[in-house]
């Protein structure tokens, strides 16, 4: 049985939509992760400890870091230091970086 182009083009584009809700559907990372203490993570920026941390500044979180992959209104996204989960885009961790532009 041949599938003709637009059937094609439907199912790929089904394809795609469930592939972005599973990516969705990745677990929040724990601040008791094994990687995410040791780089420091808070669900809550502003909970940052400071003293241990010198490099936070107020105003730094997930959501303006260029590791961070989601938009910046968004809740939570992906981050590649932590495969698999999602950080919360109110988080902060140690190896928080100015995103470009």
């Amino acid at each position: 049985m041949t599938m003709q182009r637009r059937q094609f083009f439907m199912a790929l584009a089904a394809g795609s939509a469930g592939l972005a809700a599973q990516a969705n559907a990745q677990a929040l990372l724990d601040e008791k992760d094994a990687q995410a203490s040791a780089l420091g993570y808070v669900a809550d920026a502003t909970r940052t400890d400071t003293k241990k941390y010198p490099k936070y500044a107020a105003g730094q979180n997930c959501a303006n870091c260029a590791l961070y992959v989601g938009k910046a209104a968004d809740k939570a996204g992906g981050c590649p230091l932590f495969a698999g989960k999602q950080v919360a885009g109110a988080g902060w961790c140690s190896a928080w970086a100015k995103k470009a532009g």
